[in-house]
């Protein structure tokens, strides 16, 4: 099941989910769009990590996925990666692949993503403690 934008709004007053610094305009019906944390260019032909300007935080019952928002598509620019499991802390490093036929202009607050969050049913036995827990800024791969 996928979080309602109302249920979002309810998680985040009680805590129990984190987007900080949260946005009103990019809350949507049923997720939230994450914005760059800076002014970045996205090559044609090249991949670009783009670091979110929020810190998220799931609880054990969350996790969400990340969709390239529709705008940046119809540009050629799609995005890898797209998941963050229960537990999961931290700014997240967007990978962007350009395959348009030019270079595509991210300015700082723009919304690059959408974050759709879903439940999870059962007992998680391990949250996230990975490479990548409360991270900020862009994080390189760690493999």
């Amino acid at each position: 099941m996928v979080l309602s934008s109302s249920i979002i709004r309810t998680r985040l007053k009680e805590g129990s989910l984190g987007i900080d610094p949260f946005a009103e305009e990019s809350l949507q019906p049923s997720s939230y769009d994450l914005r760059s944390a800076e002014d970045i260019t996205i090559t044609k032909g090249e991949l670009t990590l783009v670091p979110t300007m929020e810190f998220v935080s799931l609880p054990e019952d969350l996790c969400a996925t990340l969709w390239g928002r529709s705008s940046f598509g119809r540009k050629g620019v799609v995005l890898g990666a797209g998941y963050i499991d229960p537990g999961f802390r931290g700014n997240l490093t967007l990978c962007m692949a350009n395959y348009g036929p030019e270079d595509i202009q991210v300015t700082k607050g723009m919304r690059v993503v959408q974050m759709l969050i879903h439940t999870v049913e059962g007992k998680v036995e391990n949250t996230y403690n990975g490479n990548y827990q409360d991270s900020y800024g862009v994080v390189k791969s760690k493999i």
